[in-house]
């Protein structure tokens, strides 16, 4: 169509559906301009989920409460495809699984011989070789770190770009003899300075701005609470992690045998003046080097 003004002539243009351009972050996926198409995204800070998924790879033979769901969140929230993902207690390789399903790639660390290779057979040979790295080391030494370092060399990535942390919950179940395992620490303070040097590496080899997720929960020791929880959180703030988040987590109808057991616990609860445990944490962290290169110096001139 061609209309005329007083100088010149101007040809009209159709008008055409404008696709919006995509907005997200630099650490996921998610488009801003469509938030609103996210709704399974969670942004509070309970989470709930009737029960353990066990399609897409996952099964139920190992103790723990990392969910499926629970990494399908985070990988949600703070990563974008083909990110390599940290796991330093690597357990039955959800991590590892969930990556795979959703584009992601993984790097595992397993203390135990026997779990790393019963958990190598969850994945195809390509899998193994490109996208998932099963390394069995103890996550707290210098040796694991290097080892990592050499399999992100080979992913063609410097550091990892999300990081998780569920780490034993003290003694409340041993997952092997090992002395190197924190589940057999001789004393809980211990296992909070074990905790921290798996944590230190961790932020040594996770991309600057990027986060941290810590999975973990409370115990009652000698007729106490101890707040595992908030004292490993403060053992990630010590290192410098930025704390983002404290989502609380239902556990129930997510554990492996403690449900079977609910009445003798409701009756020991009673006896005991203690109630029963139906929720666990996950903490948000995130890297920031910058801002604490600027607290290191506050901290320097205030001493």
């Amino acid at each position: 169509m061609v209309r005329r003004t007083n100088t010149k002539t101007v040809q009209s243009v159709p008008d055409l559906n404008v696709v919006p351009a995509v907005k997200t972050t630099a650490y996921n996926d998610i488009n801003l301009n469509a938030w609103k198409d996210y709704d399974f995204v969670k942004t509070d800070t309970l989470w709930e989920f009737p029960h353990r998924l066990k399609e897409g790879g996952h099964s139920n033979e190992y103790h723990g409460n990392f969910i499926p769901q629970i990494a399908q969140q985070l990988y949600w929230r703070y990563t974008k495809k083909n990110d390599v993902v940290l796991d330093l207690f690597f357990g039955s390789g959800t991590s590892g699984i969930e990556a795979i399903n959703m584009g992601r790639r993984c790097i595992g660390v397993e203390l135990k011989d026997e779990l790393a290779e019963k958990v190598s057979e969850k994945f195809t040979p390509k899998q193994l070789v490109t996208d998932v790295n099963i390394i069995c080391a103890d996550s707290t030494t210098e040796l694991a770190k290097e080892k990592i370092k050499a399999r992100l060399e080979i992913m063609r990535q410097d550091k990892a770009q999300l990081l998780i942390l569920h780490p034993p919950y003290d003694d409340i179940i041993k997952f092997s003899d090992r002395k190197e395992d924190l589940s057999n620490c001789a004393s809980t303070e211990v296992f909070y300075d074990e905790f921290q040097k798996v944590a230190q590496n961790g932020y040594d080899l996770l991309e600057d701005k990027r986060f941290a997720a810590l999975i973990i929960g409370d115990e009652y020791k000698n007729g106490e609470l101890v707040s595992l929880g908030f004292e490993c959180q403060e053992r990630m703030k010590r290192i410098g992690f930025v704390h983002k988040a404290t989502i609380v987590k239902d556990m129930q109808g997510n554990e492996r045998a403690k449900g079977k057991l609910a009445p003798l616990w409701r009756y020991r609860a009673l006896m005991g003046g203690f109630n029963n445990f139906k929720h666990e944490y996950i903490m948000i962290f995130q890297k920031d080097e910058k801002r604490k290169r600027k607290l290191e110096r506050l901290n320097k001139l205030a001493s």
